[in-house]
């Protein structure tokens, strides 16, 4: 029964490291980079500043995808440079998503230790918008899950993980895994119960809560 526990940690830490946070740029990052330039535009003040503004904006996000799309192509180094490129001269809001995706490209290569510092770092830096902040939290978070311990990953998001935040779900079961593999099962209980019972939770993340509820009752090492 361990082993089978352990594996499906495993395949829960995988497919969020895959579906979740790699597709969170697929998801939000367009509409982040949209929602930058639409602010910097709405500000200007003149018809040439506009234009002045719109141009450095848009050569920034034509770099930005051009290092995605490095990275999506298994370029990785590559794309850390064009990523590191556009941190120290990028315009509006590259240089952030610059650093959140070249944490993002340092997991991928096998760095998880660089990545954690790096999100860490963006996620105490109170320049970078709340948003941001916090994804850089849970983004550090699952990594610990591997590469840390329970306290660490409850340093990064257990603030998230109370009523009402919208990060709360995926808080919650970083937090129950996190317990689980310390050998926690109190602690883990709890927090897959929280999403259990939480009527907000979606329905992926519930059914693994679910399972791991399962498998804890199973282990005979319920409370």
């Amino acid at each position: 029964m361990a082993d089978q526990n352990d594996s499906f940690i495993r395949e829960v830490n995988e497919e969020l490291r895959s579906d979740q946070f790699r597709s969170v740029w697929d998801r939000y990052g367009r509409a982040i980079i949209a929602l930058a330039v639409l602010i910097v535009v709405a500000t200007a003040a003149s018809g040439g500043y506009e234009y002045w503004v719109e141009r450095r904006a848009s050569k920034s996000g034509d770099e930005f995808l051009a290092a995605l799309n490095l990275a999506k192509d298994g370029k990785r180094d590559e794309s850390l440079a064009a990523l590191e490129s556009l941190q120290n001269e990028g315009y509006g809001a590259y240089p952030v998503l610059a650093r959140m995706r070249a944490a993002t490209v340092e997991a991928e290569k096998g760095n998880p230790a660089k990545a954690i510092e790096s999100f860490s770092a963006i996620g105490a830096d109170t320049s970078v918008p709340q948003v941001l902040r916090d994804v850089a939290h849970m983004r550090a978070a699952w990594l610990l899950i591997d590469n840390g311990t329970y306290e660490q990953v409850s340093a990064q998001v257990e603030v998230m993980a109370t009523p009402g935040n919208a990060l709360r779900h995926s808080a919650r079961e970083a937090l129950g895994l996190a317990a689980y593999k310390a050998g926690d099962i109190a602690r883990a209980r709890e927090w897959f119960e929280q999403i259990a019972e939480d009527a907000e939770t979606p329905r992926n993340v519930a059914n693994r809560a679910q399972m791991m509820l399962g498998n804890i009752v199973a282990s005979g090492k319920a409370p």
